[in-house]
């Protein structure tokens, strides 16, 4: 009766054992991706390894899984720079045997003549990444992996449970498990970004809770079942960086020895114990830059700081305390995500300064249901504009470009010689809203540059501290004035902002011409009287350029139309 109760109860404790495997498959899997980039904010070519990666991983979503370090000489902050390294970045690179950055390694395996070093190195240049991952894939896998994670928001203790099933045996008798903590969407300079500062950093390394190698695994049989559970206290900050709990994604891995990574799986962590049930935040909003049409639309960031699953905010929003606009946003924000919103423009009356609201409605917390900001008018400026740069060693790196309102270039050049002043002179020939835009393809600026106007206004200037490059909005009028200037300066127009009529006085025998802000002419009045009154009730609310022109002289008013 013994030799029947033994295999009885060895087969109840495998089938316990199966029913606790909650969140690993048992079947035999093809292996995913780890594909472990090395970068570096002052590194060029990065931004276009980030975006192979990227598209890797769109290419196989919950196959591959990215973890971005931050490493060597290009990750080396300046002053004022955010420091993106890790106490474990040195070590993992100087494995890979990379020469090079961006370098990638996929799986941590030698693809032979893919090396980097043109030796045994895993490391590769970023042409091999898509070819190896996409080999890796089509492999089976002696080993599966699933991970799920959480975190307490209030104390920031996040717990991570990782499951793994030999569905083979390990040429090794002990492996390694590795639990990565990556953050996502951190802003900061980035060389060869073409964002300054904005660029939008993805899949950063921040922490490795199984330390520098991993966690020692010493059942690697087949059928063997791996079950960890590690807690760790997210800080504050890394280097300063704020750790924002929203941004937090895991990715686990495990490793033949501290090399070879027979598969892996990833996750992005609940979160539990928040404050509120049902909350959401304006969690910011973007700048805007100086407007010379009179529309814009704000762009915010709402974000759900309660526990259940936001689909729907109402948006309310106004510019200079004027008629408030709402926009209904749709989708799905679970805990902590957030998601930025671009609201549709709405017509404002120009004030100089010009101040916007926006607000969402009453909740659990209604401190975070406001947002505010401001942007200025733009200037306008007239005749022929003056273009003055001068280059430093790579001059080869400075273009430029002016853009009308529709994103039209009307005018550009560059690359130029090094370590020459060049002189452009532009003409615009419409009215219009203008962008010039200043570049830098290598992102670390260069010399001195003025854009000036006709009357020696200046329109943008820069000692050379540019970085990826600078932009500047301005307005341009077609301004020619002859010998009867002062004639003109007599002119009046009221009253101004109008409804139905506008007059203009002191203008006899003058012709005028409205204009919209994108410079079309959309009205026209000959040989005026003296004081003289103009029809505007067809024009829509809104701001126009007026041109008065009088024996070759001009002058140009801005009107604004208000309904």
């Amino acid at each position: 009766m013994k030799r029947k109760i033994l295999p009885l109860l060895a087969f109840m404790v495998i089938s316990a054992t199966t029913l606790a495997q909650t969140i690993v498959s048992t079947t035999p899997e093809n292996k995913k991706v780890i594909l472990e980039e090395f970068t570096g904010i002052h590194c060029v070519y990065c931004p276009e390894g980030h975006a192979i990666a990227q598209a890797i991983q769109n290419n196989n979503p919950g196959e591959v899984f990215l973890i971005n370090i931050h490493v060597g000489s290009f990750a080396v902050p300046g002053a004022g720079e955010p420091d993106f390294r890790t106490p474990f970045g040195t070590a993992i690179a100087n494995q890979s045997q990379l020469i090079g950055y961006p370098a990638g390694t996929v799986n941590r395996h030698y693809f032979s003549g893919w090396a980097q070093n043109g030796g045994t190195g895993t490391a590769m240049s970023r042409n091999r990444w898509t070819p190896a991952s996409n080999l890796t894939l089509d492999e089976n896998s002696y080993l599966n992996m699933a991970v799920e994670a959480n975190v307490d928001v209030q104390t920031r203790e996040l717990t991570v449970h990782v499951e793994g099933y030999y569905t083979g045996d390990s040429p090794e008798p002990s492996n390694k498990l590795n639990v990565a903590l990556i953050q996502n969407n951190t802003l900061g300079p980035q060389v060869g970004g073409g964002m300054g500062d904005q660029y939008v950093h993805q899949h950063r390394l921040v922490y490795l809770l199984t330390t520098q190698w991993g966690d020692d695994v010493n059942t690697t049989t087949t059928g063997s079942f791996v079950d960890r559970t590690y807690t760790y206290t997210i800080p504050a900050d890394y280097n300063g960086i704020p750790a924002e709990l929203a941004d937090m994604e895991l990715v686990v891995f495990m490793t033949e020895t501290t090399q070879e990574i027979i598969s892996g799986n990833g996750t992005f962590p609940l979160y539990t114990n928040l404050e509120f049930q049902d909350d959401v935040a304006l969690k910011d909003i973007k700048d805007i830059p100086e407007q010379c049409v009179n529309a814009v639309g704000p762009t915010v960031v709402i974000q759900n700081t309660g526990a259940n699953e936001v689909t729907s905010v109402a948006i309310e929003y106004s510019i200079n305390g004027g008629t408030t606009h709402t926009y209904t946003w749709n989708g799905s924000l679970t805990s902590l995500q957030y998601t930025e919103v671009e609201l549709p423009a709405i017509a404002f009356e120009f004030a100089g300064t010009n101040n916007v609201e926006v607000t969402i409605p009453n909740d659990e917390d209604n401190s975070n249901n406001q947002v505010t900001t401001s942007f200025n008018d733009a200037q306008e400026y007239v005749g022929d504009l003056t273009l003055t740069i001068t280059t430093d060693n790579w001059g080869s790196e400075c273009t430029w470009n002016i853009k009308d309102y529709e994103g039209n270039i009307v005018a550009n050049g560059g690359p130029y010689a090094n370590n020459t002043t060049i002189t452009e002179t532009i003409t615009l020939t419409e009215e219009n809203c203008y962008t010039f835009n200043l570049i830098d393809s290598y992102g670390d600026g260069g010399g001195p540059v003025t854009l000036e106007d006709s009357n020696a206004t200046i329109i943008y200037q820069t000692n050379g501290s540019y970085g990826s490059g600078e932009s500047k909005n301005f307005g341009y009028q077609q301004v020619v004035l002859g010998t009867n200037t002062y004639e003109l300066s007599n002119v009046v127009m009221f009253p101004n902002p109008a409804q139905n009529s506008i007059t203009i006085a002191n203008a006899e025998n003058a012709s005028v011409a409205i204009f919209n802000m994108l410079g079309q002419q959309i009205a026209q009045f000959r040989n005026i009287a003296t004081t003289q009154q103009l029809d505007v009730a067809n024009l829509t609310a809104g701001t126009y350029l007026v041109k008065i022109t009088k024996e070759g002289a001009s002058t140009v008013k801005k009107l604004v139309v208000s309904k």
